[in-house]
């Protein structure tokens, strides 16, 4: 059975952190993986700041491999190593440098279990506090996140808001405002004439489903029609198939479309246009992630959550938080907001 890119990367840092160094070639042979799958999946690893290459080699990058005289040990798990993450870690690295602690890496996956897993080995290599992402939906029962309750030190949730009955909700959270961010785009549209927007999301994780509710609540608070929510690229649903959902809908009079993510827009922005949908003449598009939306054709408007403070934030919360001897702070659930970056794909000019 195959096993996902989120779970390789982590067995393969695991591996890294292990060993120290190690030849790719070697790596891949240890893992029984390719050895052009091992080289991309490092090359992630790498952009994500969590491993160093050199002429075919792969080592612990600075300021992972070793723990410092006097700095203390933090751990973070994210679920993946993609770009989104990417910048939080890279903020989260900086503030703990900037502290004289020591940051050490774990990548989860989208299974069950895998969150609770991976913090354990976190736990295991001797961290004193963790910053922990999980793959968490709304859908989950309060109940499925009592596990973080139980962690022998000190948690700080990031990108996360844990339900207000939730065991979770007694830990610090830092996370961005989606709904503030979503906001934001759709005054933008509503400011541009553009009153029948879509919406395209995925379903499959804590931010599309933070995505989908912002806009339903940001649509009725600007008096805008919401006029559909169309599950977005994914292995289940074809870009093409999509592309013919926004076609009806603007011969309905969608005249702008939200989609989550940048990649997903990205893919759509040429299907679109073989359907002569011009974008922005025909129709306005906003992507939500901004890590790479200036790249697409247009360049894209987009959201951009601000995953380096969020990162950064984040490790200040657990600092303080393991610092605390003698009291006990309060509880503190940090929302921060993301910003609009204005781009080609919207038009016309903001009143």
């Amino acid at each position: 059975m195959s096993i996902s890119a989120e779970e390789r990367r982590a067995r393969i840092l695991a591996e890294v952190q292990r060993l120290g160094s190690v030849r790719v070639v070697s790596l891949a042979q240890r893992l029984g993986l390719p050895a052009v799958t091992v080289r991309r999946d490092v090359a992630a690893l790498a952009d994500a700041g969590a491993v160093h290459r050199s002429h075919g080699s792969v080592s612990v990058a600075a300021g992972h491999g070793r723990r410092p005289a006097g700095g203390p040990l933090l751990g973070l798990l994210v679920p993946a190593a993609g770009q989104y993450f990417a910048e939080i870690i890279a903020g989260a690295r900086e503030a703990a440098e900037g502290a004289g602690a020591h940051l050490v890496l774990g990548i989860s996956s989208y299974e069950a279990g895998a969150d609770r897993d991976q913090a354990q080995q976190l736990l295991g290599s001797g961290v004193e506090g963790l910053l922990l992402a999980p793959n968490w939906l709304p859908s989950d029962r309060p109940d499925a996140q009592a596990w973080v309750r139980e962690l022998a030190v000190p948690t700080v949730l990031v990108e996360r808001r844990p339900a207000p009955d939730s065991p979770a909700a007694e830990l610090d959270s830092v996370s961005s405002d989606h709904h503030h961010g979503i906001l934001a785009a759709l005054r933008h549209l509503s400011s541009l004439g553009r009153q029948h927007v879509a919406l395209v999301a995925r379903r499959d994780t804590w931010t599309a489903h933070q995505v989908r509710s912002g806009y339903l609540a940001g649509c009725e608070l600007l008096g805008l029609t919401a006029e559909s929510v169309i599950d977005s690229v994914d292995p289940q649903t074809d870009a093409e198939a999509v592309a013919d959902r926004i076609v009806r809908l603007r011969e309905r009079g969608v005249d702008a479309v939200l989609v989550h993510n940048d990649q997903d827009a990205i893919q759509l922005l040429p299907i679109l246009r073989s359907r002569g949908i011009g974008v922005p003449e025909d129709l306005s598009v906003i992507s939500y992630d901004d890590v790479f939306a200036a790249l697409g054709a247009p360049p894209l408007t987009a959201v951009a959550p601000p995953k380096r403070a969020v990162g950064a934030e984040a490790v200040e919360s657990l600092l303080h938080r393991t610092a605390s001897d003698a009291s006990t702070p309060p509880v503190r659930h940090v929302q921060l907001l993301p910003t609009l970056t204005i781009r080609d794909s919207c038009g016309g000019t903001v009143r």
